[in-house]
């Protein structure tokens, strides 16, 4: 598949649904209390995306039972929602949703914290934040995509921490998952050129503990092996002409 550069109208597409993904992580944050399932957050996830004239696009893809991923401790990615699963206090869960609206998609993660949690789980949630801004800020066209990997691998292991290179981000548009690749570990230099245009996922997925990664029984639930904390915040990205810009992102959140 060759990479699909976007034209102005499909990335104001875009932004539609992003809106969407802006207001959802604030609704989202409201309901991540103590107490609650994870199928009632997948509820008001879905509730609120179709309410906003869009579709959780999770919902069915490659049969995934969920309208969104929801990860909680060491889930790293892929959580089935479940009325089994119950958020506790000091707990950490991360929201990762794709929107379909207009044609196009959007995919983003966040992770949040439950009531209070530790200062390990503080520094870990920061870190995958730092992973993106910082790899984020040299985009612009004719950087290649190993040079953002690059960038999240250095400041996730200078932090002590792990990145799978089993999952990566990607690209995005028409379809959920396009190319190019984008993954979180790399040299720089190597994989294509960034284009004006392009829309891209970055999404580092970080471990607290080993590097090490198991698939449930269910075929989608990824957790850590030695069931420390895990981490994965994401968000879509456009390319443009001097440099990037970031459409799931409110305005102030960025670090």
């Amino acid at each position: 598949m060759a990479i699909i550069i976007k034209s102005e109208r499909e990335i104001n597409l875009m932004k539609e649904a992003g809106k969407v993904m802006i207001d959802l992580f604030d609704e989202l944050q409201k309901y991540t209390k103590p107490g609650m399932s994870t199928a009632e957050l997948d509820k008001i996830a879905a509730r609120f995306i179709r309410s906003n004239g869009a579709i959780p696009a999770c919902k069915g893809y490659e049969g995934f039972p969920g309208n969104i991923c929801i990860s909680v401790n060491d889930t790293l990615i892929h959580g089935i929602p479940s009325k089994k699963i119950i958020l506790k206090e000091g707990d950490i869960v991360s929201y990762d949703v794709v929107i379909l609206k207009n044609g196009y998609n959007v995919d983003a993660c966040r992770t949040f914290p439950v009531g209070e949690i530790s200062d390990n789980a503080k520094k870990l949630i920061e870190t995958a934040k730092s992973c993106f801004f910082n790899a984020v800020k040299i985009i612009k066209p004719g950087v290649h995509i190993g040079d953002i990997s690059s960038i999240i691998e250095e400041t996730a292991e200078n932090a002590g921490y792990t990145l799978t290179e089993d999952y990566t981000g990607h690209g995005i548009g028409k379809d959920m998952h396009e190319d190019p690749y984008v993954p979180n570990v790399g040299k720089k230099g190597s994989g294509p050129k960034l284009q004006k245009g392009m829309t891209i996922c970055i999404e580092p997925m970080i471990n607290e503990g080993k590097v090490d990664l198991d698939v449930m029984e269910d075929g989608w639930t990824v957790k850590t092996r030695d069931h420390k904390l895990s981490v994965h915040y994401e968000n879509t990205v456009v390319v443009t002409e001097t440099g990037y810009q970031i459409i799931t992102l409110k305005e102030g959140e960025e670090i």
